[in-house]
């Protein structure tokens, strides 16, 4: 127990913390971005395959982009709470 205080310590003192947030924030970004990339094109794949089903696919497509944008917009938060 007396090792992880001395550890959070040295860490905190070092600006590690900010550095860990900051490391934190930016892959939330780049991990919507290609979450909402993927779910993009395999929408517009699905519209090409049956057209006929295209009003379906773009509803789900937004919910889904909007789930993935959500816990990315929640994990910027907790990081810049860190800073």
């Amino acid at each position: 127990m007396m090792l992880l205080t001395v550890l959070l310590q040295v860490a905190t003192s070092a600006g590690l913390g900010t550095l860990g947030a900051g490391i934190g924030a930016g892959l939330a970004a780049v991990g919507a971005g290609i979450g909402i990339g993927k779910i993009g094109g395999s929408a517009m794949e699905g519209i090409a395959r049956q057209p006929e089903s295209a009003s379906d696919i773009r509803m789900n497509m937004i919910i889904a982009a909007a789930l993935v944008e959500g816990v990315a917009l929640f994990a910027v938060v907790v990081c810049g709470f860190i800073l």
